[in-house]
């Protein structure tokens, strides 16, 4: 069988609030306990977990029930689940033979599994039925335990059991605005795998979405969506931690999913669409200044102090841009730790998996939807492909303005690229995706560091200007001289960093695509 469930993460001191919320106080069943004790199974080399299987049994009294889920990056909110109940505690692979991931589970593997980690937890269940629609929701509060290490965990888990998908979606919104909950992209099994292989604290990476030739066009791009939303909310406990990848992380997440709004805008073209881009732009730029900030302070002003410890004023602009930084990571932790954050998630989340794009009745939209992705994949990069190499082509006459154009251009490009790379898989194109994707990045990095050439200099020079008029009143111009100083260490960059753009952009025109 397949369900739907979305889990949300909330901190421990909000439960008593739980409790008193109007949906839960008029229900007419109590809420019924129970103690879980999940030990989850693998082979040394994690041979499950790399094959997209979990496999677990959980003890609840006197039971054991196994279970055994697919789970992928690509399939947040539904995942085949296949159950039985077994004699004792170790797993019982003969009953694996008629599902899905019966071809990892043979018998034979027995004897490599292991138990690898456990989960305990208290859990509370309580059933909302309503108009034909019943969902139960879990709060489970516990820890994740690998007999090394442990990490508590408390979230709540929303499981459509009959009715429409749209029900789940609300309830989670309500939930969201009432609470401090945050959509939690990561199920119980990934937080252990990533507590055992040394991950649970690092910022989220992009993962490749997954696809296949025989995929319609719109479930390549649900697959790609769900990829994006994993990065962004997945970086959200890193971001909040203080850690400036996480900033990084949770804008190229935001970055990619606008890169695949755009590829797929034949399909995505509706309000609702609108509506998700005008808040992925409202996230980003709460983001921005964070990370413009710490890249010059880490690119620019710190190695400059130690080359040049006297240099009169560096280290009062010093100080200053980390003010300034400090403020923009709390202005980015604010964005982050609002309800309006934590109600994008959801919408997010329910616009990819039933949006209006989804389910439009015109025939054009629907013709577009059910194409095959592998020629629309194809396409895709052909035109991006095709604009990138006529403005590279012309790069020595490109302004500022023109070479920014050139670098999202080259993003998308390669963000795309990177979508699709499942569909071309023969080892000639894996070969030819490889070369083509250095040499994009090539020309990505010398055209990002001609941008933030710019962008320093903008920087420097709003400090120098501050720096000047308070030294007016003051007397100090120690800052304006160190910030006029350090942006004319940065435009002596520029010749060069052009020149290495040049020779990226010749690079990149001389390789064949792959697609």
């Amino acid at each position: 069988m397949t369900e739907l469930e979305l889990k949300l993460e909330l901190p421990p001191a909000s439960l008593s609030h739980l409790e008193s919320l109007p949906i839960l106080r008029k229900l007419q069943t109590p809420a019924r306990t129970e103690k879980a004790v999940s030990v989850y199974f693998d082979t040394d080399k994690q041979k499950l977990r790399k094959n997209g299987i979990l496999l677990r049994v959980r003890r609840i009294g006197d039971r054991h029930i196994q279970t055994i889920k697919a789970f992928s990056g690509s399939a947040l909110f539904e995942r085949g689940e296949w159950e039985n109940e077994i004699a004792g505690d170790e797993p019982d692979l003969s009953l694996a033979g008629g599902n899905a991931p019966g071809p990892h589970l043979d018998p034979k593997l027995r004897g490599q599994l292991k138990p690898i980690f456990e989960t305990r937890v208290q859990r509370r269940i309580y059933r909302l039925g309503r108009d034909g629609c019943s969902i139960e929701i879990s709060l489970d509060q516990g820890r994740i335990d690998t007999g090394e290490q442990s990490q508590a965990l408390c979230e709540l888990e929303l499981e459509l059991k009959r009715g429409q998908q749209e029900a789940l979606f609300e309830l989670a919104t309500r939930l969201v605005e009432t609470l401090p909950a945050r959509l939690a992209v990561e199920s119980k099994a990934e937080r252990g795998y990533n507590l055992i292989n040394g991950a649970s604290a690092h910022p989220a990476k992009a993962e490749a979405p997954d696809l296949h030739p025989q995929m319609s066009v719109a479930e390549g791009a649900r697959a790609v969506g769900r990829c994006c939303l994993k990065q962004v909310a997945g970086n959200a406990p890193a971001l909040l931690a203080g850690d400036p990848e996480g900033v990084h992380e949770m804008r190229v997440g935001l970055r990619r999913l606008r890169a695949a709004m755009s590829t797929f805008r034949e399909i995505w073209n509706d309000p609702e669409t609108a509506a998700i881009k005008h808040e992925v732009k409202w996230l980003t730029g709460e983001l921005a200044s964070a990370r413009e900030l710490d890249v010059l302070l880490g690119r620019v002003v710190i190695p400059a102090r130690r080359r040049s410890t006297g240099l009169p004023g560096l280290s009062t602009i010093s100080q200053d841009l980390s003010e300034r930084r400090a403020q923009a990571v709390q202005r980015a932790k604010t964005a982050v730790d609002s309800p309006r954050f934590r109600r994008f998630l959801i919408d997010l989340a329910a616009w990819l998996e039933i949006g209006h794009w989804a389910t439009s009745q015109d025939d054009l939209s629907h013709l577009r939807s059910e194409a095959p992705i592998a020629g629309f994949a194809a396409a895709a990069l052909r035109r991006r492909w095709r604009k990138l190499r006529k403005k590279a082509k012309a790069l020595e006459e490109l302004d500022a303005r023109g070479r920014h154009k050139l670098r999202i251009q080259g993003k998308r490009l390669r963000y795309s690229a990177e979508f699709f790379a499942p569909l071309f898989s023969g080892k000639k194109a894996r070969k030819r995706r490889k070369t083509f994707l250095s040499k994009l990045k090539g020309l990505q990095d010398a055209l990002g560091d001609l941008n933030d050439i710019v962008v320093h200099e903008g920087l420097f020079r709003a400090n120098a200007g501050l720096a000047a008029r308070a030294g007016k009143q003051r007397g100090d111009r120690k800052r304006a001289f160190a910030a006029g100083l350090l942006s004319g260490y940065e435009q002596r960059r520029f010749d060069a960093a052009l020149a290495d753009a040049g020779r990226a952009s010749s690079a990149l025109l001389d390789t064949r695509s792959f697609w």
